[in-house]
């Protein structure tokens, strides 16, 4: 009589075992495709963000934004922001920022973000437009290190002109970021003003692979790495080297 009920014991036991690893299986199963998603949408974010870098960089009317790179203290890249304002999240309101270590001249790995304002709404159809903010202020770097911030409310934002002629405008950029924005040999047409930027925390992660704080990649400069980071790091880079050496 025990060694039966030993027996149904034991059956009952290995079967719980079977359910509890299948259903563990089926979790990981589920987690993994999320986990990979958002790796793959943060890689191109990436990429597509180096490419509006170069894009911005080789632009002749673009003149003054390379003028107060040489200032920056955190460069934010928006590959594609529909005209208008759009959802936090929503597609096409990714963004990268980057600060710059002052004393060793060296710029961070780049931590992601979405801008949006949901009180502007989307505009069905919108073009879509490059934008490259740059935080000119303590101030404006230091809001990228929150989970979320509001431009023109906790930092103060003005857009930068472009064109021939532009640098004589920068008496009036006293702006904690000053945007810059292009469409198609268009510039101008986004305001960001009221728009909010808030951070990404599961690109980071996966990009990254662990958890990690906006603050720990930008204020920090915590030791993450990923090897598709190298275009723009590299763009970056090659910018700041030109900049020290026209100063020698």
């Amino acid at each position: 009589m025990n060694t039966q009920k030993n027996t149904r014991w034991m059956h009952s036991a290995r079967f719980f075992l079977f359910v509890a690893a299948l259903s563990g299986a089926l979790i990981m199963f589920q987690a993994v495709p999320a986990w990979a998603n958002d790796n793959q949408e943060a890689t191109q974010i990436i990429d597509k963000a180096c490419m509006t870098f170069n894009n911005f960089m080789n632009d002749d009317n673009m003149g003054l934004f390379r003028d107060l790179l040489k200032k920056a203290k955190a460069v934010v890249i928006a590959p594609s922001l529909l005209k208008g304002a759009f959802i936090v999240g929503a597609s096409g309101g990714n963004a990268v920022a980057v600060t710059l270590d002052e004393k060793s001249g060296e710029w961070s790995k780049p931590g992601f973000f979405a801008i949006g304002g949901a009180s502007f709404g989307l505009q069905i159809g919108g073009q879509a437009s490059e934008v490259i903010l740059l935080a000119m202020t303590e101030r404006g770097a230091n809001s990228l290190m929150t989970n979320s911030f509001k431009l023109g409310v906790d930092a103060g934002i003005a857009a930068g002109p472009v064109g021939i002629g532009a640098q004589a405008a920068t008496a009036n950029l006293s702006a904690d970021i000053v945007s810059f924005s292009r469409s198609k040999g268009l510039y101008g047409g986004v305001s960001l003003d009221g728009a909010v930027i808030a951070v990404r925390g599961t690109l980071n992660e996966a990009f990254y692979g662990r958890k990690v704080s906006s603050a720990d990649i930008l204020a920090r400069h915590e030791a993450v790495e990923n090897p598709r980071t190298a275009c723009l790091e590299g763009g970056l880079m090659k910018f700041s080297e030109e900049t020290m050496t026209s100063r020698r």
